[in-house]
């Protein structure tokens, strides 16, 4: 049987038990590194068959070196830490998986938008100060007969529409161009312009892939069309929000809130002016976490690889290299 050499770029977990159950088929079993620069990461990835990455930055010239590796597949949703027009030009396939915690963000979201509307969070850190009818200083409405925008309507932005439908919302607007008009209707939503979504939505919601097109599409001209009592939810990627603006928004009161799980560089800086805020609830790029979906990510990463290497093509394949 062949020999290949499947490397792991970056230790996010510790543990290979299911991406080595997988593999064991062919008799492999993967290698963990923890690249810190270009030149480590060449010359380890020069032979390999296949690689798994996590955050490690796979640049073109990184992948320009490898002389073997049939397919890349990035532990998670998003795949802009991988230069796909390099990958697709050296005939490798790209792939992720999109599909592995679409419960536990969709959770998430309506975790921070329930946190949001609710004040948890600011309640938490006021009551340990000793404080108390906090309501008197920020006040509270309701979700039912709001409405809610999503941007972007994927898969985890369908499954946050299916929990939040019991809520009583008067409408759910929902900005997606990649998805036809009719579609949205027969889920039960309103399609709708982004300038519409950002002027008439209560809460808003972001599910959008990082693309050049998405990039900062949130910044200061959007925030200025949204209503004063507006939540804004990001549990996407942080660089599809102005970070500037974002904090200029909350503190001069020109949206009510924000609950955000993803930054603009991570791990939040120490002296960013977002941890100043009151109106603002912070969790740390979490939303794709449960035990279930690692389990569920590391499987699906390695099977990804496993029919590649058995001469087919990913299960969830970026780009097309046939």
């Amino acid at each position: 049987m062949k020999q290949f050499k499947v490397v792991v770029t970056d230790d996010r977990y510790g543990n290979y038990k299911e991406e080595n159950e997988v593999l064991s088929e062919l008799g492999i079993s993967v290698e963990v590194h923890n690249f810190t620069n270009v030149e480590e990461a060449e010359t380890t990835l020069k032979d390999a068959d296949a690689v798994m990455v996590n955050l490690f930055p796979l640049t073109k010239d990184i992948i320009g070196s490898m002389e073997k590796c049939q397919v890349i597949v990035r532990y998670g949703v998003g795949y802009d830490n991988v230069d796909v027009d390099a990958a697709t030009a050296k005939k490798i396939w790209v792939a992720r998986v999109p599909d592995y915690s679409l419960e536990d963000v969709s959770d998430h979201a309506l975790a921070l938008l329930l946190s949001s509307v609710r004040k948890i969070a600011y309640k938490d850190r006021n009551i340990r100060k000793g404080k108390w009818n906090l309501h008197k200083d920020w006040p509270a409405f309701r979700i039912a007969g709001k409405t809610l925008g999503l941007i972007g309507f994927g898969a985890i932005a369908r499954v946050l529409f299916r929990k939040i439908s019991g809520f009583g919302l008067k409408k759910v607007l929902i900005f997606d161009p990649y998805v036809p008009a009719s579609e949205i209707k027969k889920a039960g939503g309103t399609p709708a312009k982004l300038d519409e979504v950002l002027e008439q939505a209560d809460f808003i919601s972001i599910h959008a892939p990082l693309t050049k097109e998405t990039q900062g599409m949130i910044g200061e001209k959007e925030f200025a069309e949204m209503k004063e009592n507006c939540i804004l939810v990001n549990t996407s990627r942080g660089p599809l929000i102005d970070e500037k603006a974002l904090y200029q928004a909350l503190n001069s009161g020109q949206i009510a809130a924000a609950g955000i799980d993803v930054f603009n560089a991570e791990p939040l800086a120490e002296n960013s002016l977002l941890r100043s805020l009151e109106n603002i609830t912070l969790t740390d790029h979490a939303g794709w976490y449960s035990e279930e979906s690692i389990v569920e990510l590391k499987t699906k990463v390695a099977q990804n690889v496993l029919s590649v290497l058995k001469g087919g093509k990913p299960i969830y394949p970026v780009n097309d290299v046939r």
